[in-house]
């Protein structure tokens, strides 16, 4: 499965492809969201594209994503904590992007 919550907390698993045209979600795995970077996979910088992107998406700070496991892989399980950024009550991970609508 994709994603999976707990409390204030969701996870979902994405397979990173780095050095993409642009950053973009490229759709839906059986297992997983694709997800392309224009970042490389240099340095953690990848990595790093994954966190800020996910957070984007989900509409919370950079601080309340990271990546759970496969930080140095393409297949990672990334953690968003907490409610939105504005405090309206939505739940964490509702987003859309590249014509792929996601909830976690």
């Amino acid at each position: 499965m994709a994603k999976e919550t707990s409390g204030a907390r969701a996870r979902i698993t994405v397979k990173v492809q780095p050095r993409a045209r642009a950053t973009r979600v490229a759709g839906r795995m059986e297992n997983a969201y694709r997800l392309q970077l224009a970042a490389p996979p240099v340095d953690g910088k990848a990595s790093e594209a994954c966190v800020a992107y996910v957070a984007e998406l989900a509409g919370v700070a950079k601080s309340r994503v990271r990546i759970v496991s496969g930080a140095t892989g393409r297949m990672k399980v990334v953690e968003i904590e907490g409610d939105r950024a504005g405090g309206d009550g939505a739940e964490a991970g509702s987003g859309s992007a590249g014509g792929v609508s996601w909830r976690v």
